[in-house]
Parts: C-alpha cells; structure tokens; sequence
C-alpha cells in the first residue's frame, strides 16, 4: 500500500503539509490548520517532493522552515483524477476518509474534508 505523511512546517507561521506517495514522488498539499472532522478546509495544491519527507524531521534547505511528523501510515485509493482525491488513510492519528477535491478547476485551490473512522 502507498504511504503517507503529514509534517507539521515551521515556516512564515505553521501550516501542515499532506504528502501522499505516488510513484516516484509525493502528491503534496497545505493546509493551515491541523485535519480534523467536520467541515471543508481549504488547502494549497504544491509541487510535488521527493520520497525522503515520508520519514524526515528536520530543517528544510534553502531557510525554508523547519519540519515534524504529525501523521503517518498508509492509504487506499477509491478515486484519484486531477481534479479529485478520495482515499482511505491508516495513520497513527487518522483513521478514516480524505478527500480533496480542486476548486473551479484549478489545481492550486483544493477543499479537504476528512471523515474519521470511514476506511471502506
């Protein structure tokens, strides 16, 4: 099963990163609260980063900030699209339904709404 990670960044205030493997890189997003259930978040569609962050801690180069595991584990696709994310996550915190979904068809703004203990 694919992993997942999300670290905490320490950057220009605190915002928390979502980095989900795929392939050779990791499917990132922002968002500027930690995920909870309940209503949409916004978050910040980002490039892609390397496979290292899913077990890195630590200062990030460039005076980019500083980073921390919040969340790890694995996840399972139910639908994956340019436009829409819907996957299961087994995390040491999360466990239950992700879904981002691009808003207006852009691929920068994306609406983040996790259902706890929904894996199927």
């Amino acid at each position: 099963m694919p992993r997942f990670v999300i670290l905490e960044h320490t950057w220009n205030g605190v915002h928390w990163d979502i980095m989900l493997e795929a392939g050779e890189t990791l499917r990132t997003w922002a968002v500027g609260v930690p995920i909870t259930s309940g209503g949409a978040i916004p978050a910040r569609g980002l490039v892609d980063h390397r496979l290292k962050y899913l077990d890195y801690e630590g200062p990030i180069s460039g005076g980019r900030g500083f980073v921390t595991g919040w969340d790890s584990g694995s996840y399972r696709v139910f639908e994956w699209s340019e436009s829409h994310v819907l996957i299961a996550l087994k995390g040491h915190q999360l466990l239950g339904l992700l879904e981002l979904r691009a808003v207006a068809g852009t691929t920068a703004s994306w609406s983040l709404v996790f259902l706890p203990g929904k894996s199927d």
